[in-house]
């Protein structure tokens, strides 16, 4: 079963609650903050914290104004890059292209790097998925800006 880990979920809540803010690329919110607004627990919020600022999604900044803050648009940030950030590369198996760790039995393996077109293939779809998608996807498709279902849904009828 191909899962995203619980820290990436818990990821794409931060880095949505992050977007919450008034003006998201100036605006600083702290971790305590954040784990009140989301329910996710605080040390999990700040090791999130930690790995999406390290991959450059997030900024930080000390002191009595500080907090953290999102370095782009919601829109420029794919699922892969979050997915990334906390867990490391996509690979699904050990013996694709990027995997963390060698396979034991390369050598004998029968399936040897066919598994790389499986792996670029959700590389490929993930990298295409962005956390505005995400944010928007909440939102049923006739009601959302900009939707071929909103555009060609009859108009209800004068009564």
């Amino acid at each position: 079963m191909l899962r995203v880990s619980k820290l990436t979920d818990y990821a794409v809540v931060v880095l949505l609650r992050l977007s919450a803010a008034p003006d998201t690329c100036v605006a600083m919110q702290t971790s305590p903050g954040i784990a009140a607004a989301t329910g996710v627990p605080e040390p999990t919020v700040a090791k999130v914290l930690k790995a999406l600022t390290t991959a450059g999604l997030v900024a930080s900044q000390r002191g009595a104004r500080g907090g953290y803050r999102l370095l782009c648009p919601l829109e420029d940030i794919a699922i892969s890059d979050v997915i990334a950030a906390i867990d490391g590369p996509i690979a699904l198996t050990a013996c694709v292209d990027g995997a963390p760790s060698p396979c034991e039995v390369q050598g004998l393996c029968a399936v040897k790097g066919r598994w790389d077109l499986v792996n670029d293939a959700i590389r490929f779809a993930l990298g295409h998925i962005t956390l505005a998608e995400m944010r928007e996807a909440s939102v049923p498709p006739v009601f959302r800006l900009g939707s071929t279902v909103a555009a060609h849904a009859p108009m209800p009828l004068a009564e």
